[in-house]
């Protein structure tokens, strides 16, 4: 179970992913590569391959994991990216801080959908 009181930051989701897959201090990625692959690689989820995440007061995760935070992530990742990345994580920053564009939120369903279908549950 994920507590969305608790999901401020992206970093907040890793963590409590983590431990509601695998216990305290489990992991289930670290970006949003690591955690599409944990879904469909059989990397950190549970050996029978049979789980469901509920996600508790998602709205208020939502907010948090909105434009800002999408923007403070994509701030990181163009200081890593490759430098022929930068002009497209550069165009996903201005949208992001202008209120546009696809979130993390928005990303992190999308691979629970594309990835792990009907594993996630919304309440």
């Amino acid at each position: 179970m994920l507590d969305g009181t608790r999901i401020r930051t992206l970093e907040d989701f890793w963590h409590a992913m983590g431990e509601a897959v695998n216990g305290p201090g489990g992991y289930f990625g670290r970006n949003l590569d690591a955690f599409a692959d944990c879904h469909s690689g059989g990397f950190g989820t549970p050996d029978d391959g049979d789980f469901v995440v509920e996600w508790r007061d998602h709205e208020e995760s939502r907010a948090h994991l909105g434009h800002a935070e999408t923007a403070r992530q994509l701030e990181i990742r163009l200081t890593r990216c490759h430098p022929t990345n930068r002009p497209a994580v550069g165009a996903d920053l201005v949208a992001a801080r202008g209120g546009r564009g696809t979130t993390v939120f928005d990303r992190l369903i999308e691979i629970f959908g594309e990835r792990a279908p009907g594993v996630l549950r919304l309440r």
